[in-house]
């Protein structure tokens, strides 16, 4: 087992140090990078806390510059995007340091686009026909993540939500991909058990779907069925706040960042669902994820028997069924105290039509193991309601 108080340095896809005060390392990795004056992104809440203001306060008492930029809550918006690029130019920036979760990373990732390539975000949206190249240079980015859910630190892509119509947009491109990443488990220690559980579940959404995907990826689905197992073991220690469990919350960081790395398969009709939800009743991604799994694997089921036998073996929960991961699943939920049903947040059968319209014009069903239509999406909303 490893001692999650020595910290490790491994790349894959990038350069990451894992382990207890990683994020110590901040100042001597911007020095040696030729950084003085960073802009820091968070969101509005970790903005707040403590550990944040003495986060700023290591930087300035290594003769660094920063600034804060934290007008970032819920999902991710071009507008935070936009004010993100103000505070960048208005501090006359050299770096970008991303500390917080997903959303607060794929601002940070959108901003170091725009910060010197031209035109609107919208312009260099992946799958867009006459998108604009990624020809600029991209400030240097490091990433401390605090939650381990969405992996977007080892991620080359950020998703952003189109303030008016609240369609999420996808930018891909490989210069979008941080050049560090500090792991450092004790980040996650003050998150609130329901954070925990909602973005662990996002992680398992992640492995689950890219392991099944269609398509041929040996490397990833290796990498997916490893980090399925991590999550079993860990995810309801870290649920448990009193525990302060540092080497669970160590392993489901790392499980985060293999499940970005194994999506690059491709996912499913979990994450439609859950971008739809996210669209129409501005549902958290994660708990999207978390409440839709297992109705949207229920769906697959008769599909991928084979595979979901392999997972029960490899969590070892029941006979080695494929029916037992379902079981598993639902578990997990409740172990977890992640909400079941949609309407235990919010979420009517009115919703339903615009629910089913948005999942089916996302396009990460397209690699789902079996072909989804609309109708399929409805049935599946509508026992998911």
């Amino acid at each position: 087992m490893h001692d999650v108080n020595h910290i490790v340095r491994y790349s894959f896809p990038t350069a990451i140090y894992f382990g207890a005060k990683a994020r110590n390392l901040l100042p001597d990795q911007l020095r040696v990078n030729h950084v003085r004056r960073p802009l820091v992104v968070t969101d509005a809440g970790l903005a707040k806390l403590p550990v944040f203001s003495s986060f700023l306060d290591v930087l300035q008492r290594d003769h660094l510059s920063p600034a804060a930029f934290s007008g970032i809550y819920g999902n991710p918006t071009l507008s935070q995007v936009a004010q993100g690029v103000q505070a960048y130019r208005a501090h006359n920036a050299d770096a970008i340091v991303a500390i917080g979760g997903g959303a607060a990373m794929d601002v940070a990732k959108a901003i170091g686009l725009l910060a010197h390539h031209p035109g609107h975000l919208f312009d260099y949206e992946d799958g867009k026909a006459d998108a604009r190249p990624f020809d600029q240079p991209i400030p240097y980015l490091v990433a401390l993540p605090t939650t381990s859910g969405t992996g977007s630190e080892v991620g080359r892509s950020t998703v952003i939500s189109d303030d008016q119509t609240k369609v999420k947009k996808i930018i891909f491109d490989p210069c979008l991909l941080p050049k560090l990443v500090l792991a450092d488990p004790e980040l996650t220690l003050e998150l609130p058990a329901h954070v925990t559980a909602a973005t662990g579940m996002d992680a398992l959404s992640h492995l689950l779907e890219s392991f099944i995907a269609k398509g041929f990826h040996p490397i990833c689905e290796g990498i997916a069925l490893e980090g399925i197992s991590i999550v079993a073991r860990y995810l309801p220690k870290c649920v448990d706040a009193s525990a302060r469990d540092l080497h669970a919350r160590g392993m489901m960081m790392n499980a985060a960042m293999m499940g970005a790395i194994a999506f690059q398969k491709g996912l499913g009709v979990t994450h439609s669902c859950a971008h739809a939800l996210s669209t129409v009743c501005d549902l958290h991604h994660g708990l999207a994820n978390g409440i839709m799994l297992p109705h949207a694997m229920t769906f697959n089921l008769p599909h991928v028997e084979e595979k979901f036998k392999r997972v029960s073996k490899m969590i070892d929960v029941g006979h080695g069924k494929a029916e037992d991961v379902i079981d598993w699943l639902r578990d997990l939920q409740a172990a977890c105290q992640v909400p079941t049903l949609l309407r235990e947040v919010g979420v009517k059968q009115s919703h339903l039509k615009d629910l089913v319209h948005y999942a089916t014009i996302d396009t990460c069903h397209l690699s789902n193991p079996i072909t989804v239509t609309s109708s399929d999406f409805e049935a599946i909303f509508k026992q998911a309601i």
